[in-house]
């Protein structure tokens, strides 16, 4: 369904975590916007699985999915940004049952509770705060991770997994994983998920966490089927620094083999950062265990995918995306493609 670049785009962003509300604050200025890259619709699908924090609380006391990655996705497309990211992702302190809760995901729960269900809270808070996007979660099931690991050991759950409760630890968390499932594999997606990506120019797919922000909504049998069969530019975003628990020692070409493993051939291309991180947090990350992903160009090719090497790293110590380099990636590998008659 690739249109002219003077038309506007419809594009899909999957993923979960930190990653996808950076590749959306990038993404909110093209909404509407004039000029050869807007964008006519912008649907992020959102993984469900968090089992963390005041998410992963709210998820066992009030048996309600976790709202935390939606939460991060509702402020990164809303208009008035910054103050709705003060209020939103404000954290009560002291010792009461509040402790740790931040405010916006407690009002998900609540427009869950008045609404009568998880994605109508969604539409009405995107309707209410007049969000530049739809936002979906990849299922409406209450779905867990199940890891196998190469020794044989199997994790459930999320936070098992990415090895959380052990963030900082130089020592190995867990043997490295060998298969991810979700708990049921018969999980349904949402249906407006499934029509976003079949009527997408563009799916954006990451950046994130391997095994708990981006593959897990791959996992749903209809979700990577029809990513498989769209007819759109298909791109995936590949991490700056690999992740304890998760990826140690994955370079760029393991994360692609990996996403193709679980959910068969899903992308046409991958962007992959050159840029060079500050020497400073390069160091400070080191003594977390994690490292720059490597990357070779060539050996990505081979793989069937067109690599688009560019600088998408933010500024500052910490080591991430930076949200308007990465929407002009997707855009200019967008173009790449057309411009060679790519996908």
């Amino acid at each position: 369904m690739h249109r002219g670049m003077s038309e506007s785009l419809n594009m899909v962003a999957i993923g979960g975590g930190t990653g996808l509300s950076t590749l959306l604050r990038g993404l909110k200025g093209y909404v509407g916007a004039a000029g050869p890259h807007r964008i006519g619709q912008l649907s992020a699908i959102v993984t469900v699985t968090d089992e963390g924090g005041s998410s992963g609380r709210l998820r066992k006391e009030l048996s309600m999915l976790p709202p935390g990655d939606v939460r991060n996705c509702i402020v990164a497309l809303a208009e008035e940004e910054q103050l709705l990211s003060r209020l939103f992702n404000y954290r009560f302190e002291g010792n009461s049952a509040l402790h740790g809760h931040s405010l916006g995901n407690l009002l998900i729960a609540a427009m869950t509770d008045i609404m009568g269900g998880f994605d109508h809270a969604i539409l009405a808070a995107s309707e209410v705060l007049a969000i530049r996007g739809a936002i979906y979660p990849s299922t409406l099931e209450h779905v867990r991770l199940r890891a196998t690991l190469e020794d044989g050991s199997v994790l459930v759950g999320e936070t098992a997994i990415s090895g959380e409760h052990l963030v900082g630890s130089r020592a190995p968390q867990h043997s490295k994983i060998s298969r991810l499932e979700i708990d049921p594999v018969s999980a349904e997606p949402v249906e407006q998920a499934i029509a976003a990506i079949r009527h997408a120019d563009i799916i954006a797919i990451g950046p994130g966490s391997l095994y708990t922000s981006v593959l897990p909504n791959l996992l749903i049998d209809r979700i990577a089927e029809t990513v498989r069969d769209a007819s759109a530019f298909r791109v995936y975003i590949g991490n700056i620094m690999t992740q304890p628990g998760e990826t140690e020692n994955y370079s760029a070409q393991d994360h692609i083999r990996t996403i193709i493993e679980h959910a068969g051939p899903v992308m046409d291309a991958m962007i992959v950062s050159n840029g060079v991180p500050p020497e400073e947090g390069l160091k400070t990350y080191a003594a977390m265990n994690q490292f720059p992903v490597a990357h070779d160009l060539d050996k990505i090719r081979e793989m069937g995918i067109t690599p688009f090497s560019t600088d998408v790293t933010g500024t500052g110590t910490w080591v991430r995306h930076d949200p308007d380099a990465l929407a002009d990636a997707v855009f200019q590998s967008y173009a790449q493609a057309k411009l060679h008659g790519d996908g």
